[in-house]
């Protein structure tokens, strides 16, 4: 799989870029940084799904946005945003490719093209954060459940997703109890099986139909900014 940001630089672009990156696999749950602390690379994602989340004083923690092969994380190092303001944490394990700071930066100073695609792509994951707070205050589990999934599959590009109870209810910020009735409702409707650490996605119409309108409002904004991520 390819970066999809990545695939839009032209070739001398990429060429100028190219020295400076290279590929890495992550296990799920690898940290790339935590918050309040120096980005030491940017991420580009090519099988890896990551998750920017907000950890509060309590130890709970708030999923901000997620990121796969349709983006960057830690972009903003390379835009003089060294200070990260959340943790960065691998959601489903796979390839990354890491590039240097200032090797993107010098890139970036010399390529309008990729300026503004790292401009236009930190938007996007502002934009994922705004609708994120919006659905935590304003829509039921369920229907967050149903657009996280969503989202989940559209990242990884596979209907089989390694999560636990556990992860997803920190992720949606909500009692793992809640998430157990919740897939239990959705197993029962035919939309996913359900087995330890190991969600299939039966019927992906089903749960676009149960998300809520979160789910088609980041997918705009990333047309919007970016261009199709398919």
């Amino acid at each position: 799989m390819m970066n999809l940001l990545l695939s839009q630089l032209s070739q001398g672009d990429f060429k100028r870029l190219e020295p400076y990156l290279k590929v890495t696999s992550f296990k799920q749950h690898s940290v790339l940084f935590e918050a309040e602390q120096e980005i030491k690379h940017v991420y580009f994602p090519t099988g890896a799904v990551v998750s920017l989340v907000v950890t509060l004083a309590s130890g709970e923690t708030v999923e901000a946005a997620m990121v796969g092969a349709d983006g960057v994380v830690g972009a903003s190092a390379a835009l003089d945003g060294r200070i990260s303001l959340s943790r960065g944490i691998v959601q489903l394990a796979g390839d990354i490719i890491i590039c240097s700071i200032d090797g993107l930066k010098s890139t970036a100073l010399q390529s309008p093209k990729l300026l503004s695609l790292l401009i236009r792509h930190e938007q996007t994951v502002y934009a994922q954060a705004q609708q994120s707070a919006a659905c935590l205050a304003a829509h039921h589990v369920q229907a967050r459940l149903c657009r996280w999934l969503l989202r989940a599959r559209d990242l990884s590009g596979s209907d089989t997703l390694l999560f636990t109870q556990e992860y997803l209810a920190e992720m949606l910020a909500v009692q793992r109890t809640s998430v157990t009735i919740v897939a239990h409702t959705l197993q029962s409707a035919g939309l996913i099986k359900y087995a330890r650490g190991k969600i299939q996605i039966l019927d992906a119409d089903g749960l676009q139909d149960g998300a809520c309108e979160c789910y088609s409002t980041v997918k705009r904004h990333y047309e919007r900014l970016l261009g199709p991520a398919t």
